[in-house]
């Protein structure tokens, strides 16, 4: 990971790693997103949790819509986990999200681990 070409990526890295200090591993996904989110207001940083986006089939727009854990400054989405480790389908869900969403950059961040740094995972369409 360079942070150093992407100063919002270190940004939102050095805020998760605070939450994750903080709170230390062992709680619900919700609460690390609520968290992570104050956390990104308090440093000034633009986001939106939960923000929807719509099942497009053939052209028309389904009932239900996929919910992106959180957009930072409409250019970098975050996938927020607590599991065990981080599996292919957890890569391959960000990917989907960061597809059908235009967003370019990702961020899978696995709050259930030791040191954060072992957790996150850098993603670029």
């Amino acid at each position: 990971m360079d942070d150093e070409r992407d100063p919002l990526t270190g940004a939102v890295i050095g805020a998760a790693m605070e939450v994750h200090r903080i709170l230390v591993p062992g709680l619900l996904e919700s609460v690390y997103e609520r968290c992570l989110c104050r956390e990104l207001d308090l440093r000034g940083i633009p986001n939106a949790p939960q923000v929807k986006l719509p099942v497009v089939y053939k052209g028309e727009r389904l009932g239900e819509d996929f919910k992106m854990d959180v957009v930072v400054d409409g250019r970098l989405l975050l996938e927020l986990k607590t599991v065990d480790r981080l599996e292919p389908i957890h890569h391959a869900q960000l990917l989907t999200y960061m597809r059908l969403s235009g967003i370019r950059l990702g961020l899978l961040l696995n709050f259930k681990v030791t040191l954060l740094k072992d957790g996150i995972k850098r993603l670029i369409l």
